[in-house]
């Protein structure tokens, strides 16, 4: 238990038509993908600023 079968997923889309109509889930599409994006995006950023917090600390390089 816990995947999703095939008849799972097309009854969700079949929902979500419902829902929201055709029109309207390629919008909300591609909101959630430049959601996503955008979360990525700063992550990455993050994990630069904390490399970069890291190299300055004593004990903190390849040799230590």
């Amino acid at each position: 238990m816990g995947f999703l079968g095939g008849q799972e997923i097309l009854l969700i889309l079949l929902v979500l038509v419902l829902l929201f109509g055709a029109k309207k889930i390629p919008e909300l599409a591609k909101g959630l993908g430049n959601g996503i994006k955008e979360f990525k995006s700063a992550t990455k950023e993050a994990d630069k600023e904390i490399g970069k917090d890291d190299s300055k600390k004593p004990g903190s390089g390849i040799n230590s």
